[in-house]
């Protein structure tokens, strides 16, 4: 339990260090370069789901805000049980990071709107006396990881896009969506070691 408290843990303060300073210090659209043209700090922000998809209206905010409150309950339920039941380090492992990236993004959603002013052509404030730009749950999810690796255009014979531009990677994104993706990346590749040899184990032999 320890080793999951401190994943957790872990990310969340990175991630919400990094979205506090973006807003904090940083206009809507601003961006600077880390390393060359491939990885950029772009400052942006989403209404919706990871990697900047939108889930629409102010009834799906709503929705999307309550399902991500029910889901990160449920995954900190079965991440504690499992846990105490001496579930395989990998997997605690990948239900932290899920854990925690999901905790990540709700609280931009819950609080950011309350605590901060907008970032349109300024650089937000933490507290203003006018109020914050949103109600709570109607807050935004800061984003700023951009890794623009690859770019150019489709050769004229490739199907349906030929002669397009094409960006490779296009999303924009932050910590919080990185951990989600990693912790189901890691149950997708190793669930039959996570699982099946859980189960096995778990399985007393029969009686003659």
């Amino acid at each position: 339990m320890k080793k999951a408290l401190a994943i957790v843990l872990t990310v969340l303060a990175a991630d919400q260090a990094l979205k506090i300073w973006i807003k904090t210090n940083m206009y809507l659209g601003q961006e600077f370069s880390v390393m060359g043209n491939w990885f950029i700090i772009h400052f942006t922000e989403n209404n919706g789901m990871a990697f900047g998809m939108e889930f629409g209206g102010d009834w799906g905010k709503i929705a999307l805000s309550v399902f991500r409150i029910i889901a990160v309950t449920v995954i900190g339920y079965y991440l504690f049980k499992t846990a105490k039941q001496g579930a395989k380090p990998g997997l605690i492992t990948a239900g932290s990071l899920i854990f925690a990236g999901a905790l990540g993004n709700i609280l931009d959603s819950a609080i950011y709107g309350l605590v901060f002013n907008d970032s349109y052509h300024q650089i937000s404030e933490f507290m203003p006396e006018e109020g914050g730009y949103a109600p709570f749950l109607f807050g935004k999810v800061v984003d700023m990881l951009y890794f623009p690796i690859l770019s150019g255009t489709f050769p004229d014979w490739f199907p349906f896009w030929g002669g397009e531009p094409f960006l490779f990677f296009r999303p924009v994104f932050n910590i919080a969506d990185s951990a989600i993706t990693v912790g189901i990346a890691m149950i997708i590749i190793w669930q039959k070691r996570f699982f099946d040899e859980e189960e096995s184990s778990s399985e007393e032999p029969a009686e003659a």
